[in-house]
Formats: structure tokens, sequence, C-alpha cells
């Protein structure tokens, strides 16, 4: 069992810019792998082409633009296994898949939701940024805005999909969907927040350290 004498390795693998096609197929081999014991726990951080994916809760009133207009201006649209409603994926959006075992001792999937926050929260303390919790709903929130969105699976105790953390994306895209099905909240970014460029990398860094010191994990990538 991982605890703070002994953590569990963690490799931080940074892909770069994927399709959310390639960022599917790379995670169910992962999966496959962890569930079998062949790999330790992976937390890969990356950015994905311009997409809108919908979790298995999606309503299909929050896509607000039919699905062949949005491929027609570029956007790919994906029906995906995680939990949570519609959400928009793109550059300068930091988005995170750990493929981590729960197992034995954090088989609780309100606290690994809660553990991501927390994740996010911290990464945003970090720039001096106050992002809370909101009761009722997921994410990472500053003010009435969200930062940071969640969207899980979880197979046998091994997680994938995970987190998605705003830094510099463009926010266009939000206004073609009912953001997380929440139509009375905003969506914001780590750049606008603070108004000024902030290197993706860092923030990659500050996230990567703070998702280790919340898991428990010995950072190895």
């Amino acid at each position: 069992m991982a605890n703070e004498d002994h953590p569990r390795p963690l490799v931080v693998r940074r892909l770069g810019r994927l399709s959310y096609a390639q960022g599917l197929e790379l995670q169910a081999q992962l999966v496959a792998d962890r569930q079998a014991d062949r790999i330790v726990d992976v937390l890969l951080l990356l950015e994905h082409d311009p997409v809108f994916t919908r979790g298995r809760n999606a309503r299909e009133q929050n896509l607000l633009v039919r699905e062949s207009l949005l491929r027609a201006r570029g956007y790919d649209v994906f029906e995906t296994g995680r939990g949570g409603d519609v959400t928009y994926h793109g550059p300068g959006q930091i988005v995170g898949y750990p493929i981590i075992s729960l197992a034995p001792d954090r088989q609780d999937v309100h606290r690994y939701v809660r553990d991501l926050e927390e994740v996010m929260i911290r990464a945003c303390r970090d720039y001096g940024v106050d992002a809370v919790r909101v009761a009722g709903l997921t994410g990472c929130w500053v003010g009435r805005d969200k930062i940071g969105a969640i969207g899980v699976r979880i197979s046998r105790w091994v997680t994938s999909h995970g987190f998605a953390f705003n830094v510099a994306n463009d926010m266009a895209p939000y206004s073609l969907i009912v953001p997380c099905g929440i139509p009375d909240r905003g969506v914001t970014t780590l750049e606008k927040l603070l108004g000024r460029p902030v290197p993706l990398a860092d923030v990659q860094a500050a996230l990567s350290r703070n998702f280790a010191d919340v898991f428990q994990r010995h950072m190895e990538g």
C-alpha cells in the first residue's frame, strides 16, 4: 500500500498536441497495461486539436449548433465514455489524463473527483488565483466561471479521461455549447485572470507537482 514514506512512482508524459482520437487510443492501451500491472501510474499532459466531446450524461440540447455545421467549421465531435456533459478542448488548454490505479487505498469515486479538483485549485493558488469548489457542481471555479473541468472513467479501479485546465485557449467555441450543461455560469482562463501570457510548460509543471502531492506519488517524469 502506498504511503507518504514510500509513495508509488508516477511517470509524467508531456505529449504536445494530439487529436482526440489519438488520445483515446493511447488511453485504451495504457489502461490495459495498468490493469495488467505492466506499467506504473502515468499522468498524460497534452493539448487537443479543436474538438467537442459529449460524455455519458450529455443532453442533445447542450450542443447549440448541429454536429454537421461544427464539422464544417473544422471541429471534431466525439461521443466519449467519460462522465459529464458536453465540453470543448483546444490548443492552449492543458488536458490531463491520469492512468492510475486507485486500489487498494483510494477506491472512492467521489474522493477521486474531489482530489482532481484539489490539484487544479492548488495550481491556481501557485499563480495567486483564488479558486474553489462549488457545492453540487464538479470542477475548479473562480467566482462564477469554470477554469477547470472534470470528466472521468474508472474501470477495475484504473482511471482514464480526467481534467481540462484552461490556460490560454480560445473562449469563442464555448458560445456553441452549454459548457458542462450549466447555463448560468461561464468559463475563464488563467491568462485572462492574470492579464498576461503564461507558458504552458510552467502550468504543466505546477499541475504535475500538485498531482503528485495530492495523490502521494513520487514523480519520475
